[in-house]
């Protein structure tokens, strides 16, 4: 059973419902974004019916827009108490802190931010909404010395971002401040069987610019990827499925690894893959793996088989999030040809309305190795190359 929400739904998650006759709750949100009445389409009434008759029934969410419907509808399953130790970035490091009893975190209210004794403080550290989305609010301080600019930022980013998602998804009255994780970051979509079987479905590198970098610009994913990171994450998926007890379950997880290839996780998400149908459809363009339907028919990937054919090639996600400067009101259009023209080869391009949503889109390219200069130029720009300005305005 699939569960479909705002901000938005690809047209692949959509064949894939199609093509495989997959039940799809019709909720006013999932009739909004899919308008093909030929689907499986089952009532509000009816999904609530078929868990009661089978509480272990797979549900899978193209967004955690779902989140309300799911406590609202479903609460007498044990979805709503797995969502919240996950999104709950404070909850979820509690329940690790016997695995990881030296790791430094701390809750704070948002109104107890500038209060708070810095001095008190393992720096570097990271400052983050306690549960958030697409990196937003997110900050690492190195010294005291920042504190002042990057709560000014903060205060001005919640003011710009209330409203995008729901209180479920991003809640900015509660931080957390947690040490900084040193180490290459990693996100790994995958779901746990009707046995509790961790199963990874795609391993991707999260790239930055920088060390101050946060954003979710580049993720790539390779056959080197895949199989140097295969060994070390699954033993960590097979954690948080048992501290979890997660049976008939997809999350998105990212995690760091350092140089001596110690893991710690960043943060799961719940019930679906990478946001806005991103890692998830990603997977077929680089390996023919259906995520969506590997979940739902309890599939297994054999990576022996899949990355034969897969050797000096990477296969990228870039999020172009608008950190241009520009406000959205200001800009004309956005020249997306002339983008696709900067990449060897582009394998589809996913234009979002940057006016209601601080994206200009997404891009996912095969990149031959060597030729990596095109991902690294798009991880450092500011996308102002591709934007033109409105006649009356001048930056």
């Amino acid at each position: 059973m699939i569960l479909i929400d705002h901000p938005y739904v690809s047209d692949f998650l959509i064949e894939t419902i199609k093509n495989n006759n997959f039940p799809v709750v019709a909720t006013k949100a999932s009739k909004e974004l899919i308008t093909n009445n030929s689907l499986n389409w089952v009532s509000e009434t009816e999904a609530v019916q078929k868990f009661k008759e089978n509480p272990n029934q797979l549900i899978y969410s193209n967004s955690e827009n779902v989140i309300s419907w799911v406590e609202n509808n479903l609460n007498f399953t044990n979805l709503p108490s797995k969502i919240e130790v996950f999104k709950n970035k404070i909850k979820f490091r509690e329940l690790l802190k016997d695995v990881y009893p030296n790791y430094f975190f701390k809750g704070v209210k948002y109104e107890d931010l500038n209060t708070i004794n810095i001095n008190n403080l393992k720096f570097p550290f990271i400052i983050k909404p306690s549960i958030g989305f697409f990196s937003l609010g997110v900050h690492k301080v190195d010294e005291p010395s920042e504190w002042t600019e990057i709560l000014e930022k903060i205060h001005k980013e919640i003011n710009h971002i209330k409203g995008f998602y729901p209180n479920e998804v991003l809640n900015t009255n509660n931080f957390i401040i947690e040490e900084c994780i040193e180490g290459e970051e990693f996100a790994i979509d995958c779901y746990f069987n009707t046995n509790g079987e961790a199963v990874i479905l795609n391993i991707m590198h999260h790239i930055f610019s920088s060390g101050k970098d946060v954003s979710d610009r580049i993720y790539s994913t390779s056959k080197e990827i895949i199989e140097t990171n295969l060994p070390i994450i699954q033993p960590l998926v097979n954690t948080i499925g048992l501290k979890t007890d997660l049976k008939n379950f997809p999350i998105h997880i990212e995690v760091r690894i350092d140089k001596n290839g110690t893991i710690i996780p960043i943060e799961v998400n719940p019930m679906r893959f990478g946001g806005w149908c991103t890692t998830g459809d990603i997977s077929w363009y680089a390996y023919g793996i259906n995520s969506y339907k590997y979940f739902l028919e309890q599939k297994k990937p054999n990576w022996n088989e899949i990355l034969k054919t897969k050797e000096n090639k990477i296969y990228s996600l870039v999020l172009l999030d608008n950190n241009s400067g520009i406000e959205a009101s200001n800009i004309e259009s956005f020249n997306y040809e002339q983008l696709q023209k900067d990449f060897e080869k582009p394998l589809i391009l996913r234009i979002i309305d940057f006016n209601k949503f601080p994206v200009f889109g997404f891009l996912f390219t095969e990149t031959t190795k060597g030729n990596e200069i095109e991902l690294t130029t798009i991880l450092s720009s500011n996308l102002t190359k591709y934007i033109t300005p409105k006649s009356n305005n001048v930056w």
